[in-house]
């Protein structure tokens, strides 16, 4: 169920040409809380959703003095309109409306004889939800905190500070409209950062506590597969020198290879391929001093010519 209810809210400067009226004027401040200086609240959470009534409508809305559509027509007295509501637009999360002004209406504004405006809207008595606009007053009572309507002159105006327009985004001599818009826009990023940090996506974010918890287990698996990964290494090379397939001095080169990626896979299928080159006499793979075959007698002669042992002799003709 809906109600009507006037709101007297304060809108945008006027255009920065000189004492007239404004085509476009913002009717509320930025959503989705709306709350006036007498202490009453609303909410419009969907501001498109009020812009797309207005518009399936099709009817223009009647920009009054002091909400005499309401006040006045209600007693079937006359309320005439001072211009009409052609089209509204949400902008920021807030709701403006272009106005086509009749000569009462626009004199009245560029005369400063009105400042302010003041929408008449439907909502929910349930919810406070804002449904749709009705109509606009021009008043001298704002409940809002927006701009007026008008300027003082183009003698009174001021400059905006310099650095505070590069900080909202703007260029030097943007309009007061241009200001309040970039402030609207700020608050309204503030409000939804805020409710991001103290209500955040549970899809996107988990607790810090259970983030670390998480890393811990993933560093300690990678680790125990690190583990894993050189102890196969090493049974697989090992296990190549054993059976001569390849050079006990090359142990290394072949084990720095086994730790690319890959490397493991490649060199099982290039030991399977490879026939022994070292043979059963060799060296033992682990301790070349172990021989499994006697030196012959011309090498035991060098052993003694070069006062070697047999195992340091044996050794050494491993590696050539």
């Amino acid at each position: 169920m809906t109600q009507t209810n006037s709101i007297q809210t304060l809108a945008l400067a006027l255009n920065s040409e000189g004492a007239t009226a404004p085509e476009w004027m913002q009717l509320t401040p930025a959503g989705p809380e709306l709350e006036g200086r007498d202490g009453r609240k609303w909410k419009m959470q969907d501001p498109e959703a009020v812009v797309q009534a207005f518009r399936e409508d099709g009817a223009e809305l009647p920009v009054d003095f002091e909400h005499s559509t309401q006040e006045k027509g209600a007693k079937g007295e006359p309320a005439p309109a001072v211009g009409w509501v052609t089209d509204l637009e949400a902008r920021n999360n807030a709701l403006w409306a272009k106005v086509d002004w009749l000569d009462s209406g626009r004199d009245a504004v560029a005369s400063r004889a009105y400042r302010y405006s003041s929408p008449v809207f439907n909502f929910s008595r349930s919810t406070g939800e804002v449904s749709r606009m009705v109509s606009v007053g021009l008043t001298n009572q704002p409940n809002f905190q927006l701009t007026a309507l008008n300027r003082e002159g183009e003698q009174e105006e001021r400059k905006m500070d310099k650095d505070a327009l590069e900080a909202l985004g703007l260029k030097e001599g943007a309009s007061d409209s241009d200001v309040l818009t970039a402030i609207n826009k700020l608050k309204s990023d503030e409000a939804q950062a805020r409710n991001r940090a103290e209500s955040p996506d549970p899809a996107k974010f988990v607790p810090k506590a259970d983030f670390d918890l998480a890393q811990n287990r993933i560093r300690t698996f990678e680790k125990a597969d690190s583990t894993r990964q050189e102890e196969a290494i090493t049974a697989a090379v090992d296990a190549a020198v054993e059976a001569g397939k390849i050079a006990p001095a090359s142990r290394d080169y072949h084990t720095a290879a086994c730790r690319e990626k890959g490397g493991l896979e490649r060199f099982s299928q290039l030991i399977d391929a490879s026939p022994v080159i070292a043979g059963k006499s060799g060296l033992d793979a682990k301790d070349p001093a172990k021989t499994t075959t006697a030196l012959s007698d011309d090498e035991m002669a060098a052993c003694r010519a070069l006062g070697m042992s047999e195992a340091d002799f044996a050794e050494a003709k491993a590696k050539e």
